[in-house]
C-alpha cells in the first residue's frame, strides 16, 4: 500500500503563486509515476500533470502548460506541483495520484492511489 498526503493548497490573487507538496510513505518502491489532478464541485477528476518516477518525464495539460511545474524530491519521497500566473479558473480541489504500472494515463481511474485533495482558490 502507498499513502500519500497533500498539502499546500489556500486561498491566492489572480496571477500569484502557490505550490502543492505531496508526500508518499508506504511501499513507495511500486510507484512507476505520479500525478496531480482536479476537480470542481459536480465535475469529473482531470488531470493536470504527471511525472514519471524513473527518469522524471513530465506532461501536463494543455490549460497549464508554461504555468504549473511539476517535480519530484526523490529523498523526501515528495513531488510538487509549483503553479504560477493562477487564473479564477485554477480553483478546485486538487488530488496527488500514484500509479504502478508503468504509462502516464490521464484517466483518474488508472491511477491505483490517491491522496485527500487540497483547495486551491483563486480570486479575481
Amino acid at each position: 500500500q502507498v499513502q500519500l498526503v497533500e498539502s499546500g493548497g489556500g486561498l491566492v490573487q489572480a496571477g500569484g503563486s502557490l505550490r502543492l507538496s505531496c508526500a508518499a510513505s508506504g511501499r513507495i518502491i511500486s510507484i512507476s509515476a505520479m500525478g496531480w489532478f482536479r476537480q470542481a464541485p459536480g465535475k469529473e477528476r482531470a488531470f493536470v500533470a504527471a511525472i514519471t518516477c524513473s527518469d522524471s518525464r513530465t506532461y501536463y495539460a494543455d490549460s497549464v502548460k508554461s504555468r504549473f511545474t511539476i517535480s519530484r524530491d526523490n529523498a523526501k519521497n515528495t513531488v510538487y506541483l509549483q503553479m504560477n500566473k493562477l487564473k479564477p479558473e485554477d480553483t478546485d480541489v486538487y488530488y496527488c495520484a500514484a500509479r504502478r504500472s508503468a504509462g502516464v494515463p490521464v484517466t483518474p481511474r488508472l491511477y491505483d492511489y490517491w491522496g485527500q485533495g487540497t483547495q486551491v482558490t483563486v480570486s479575481s
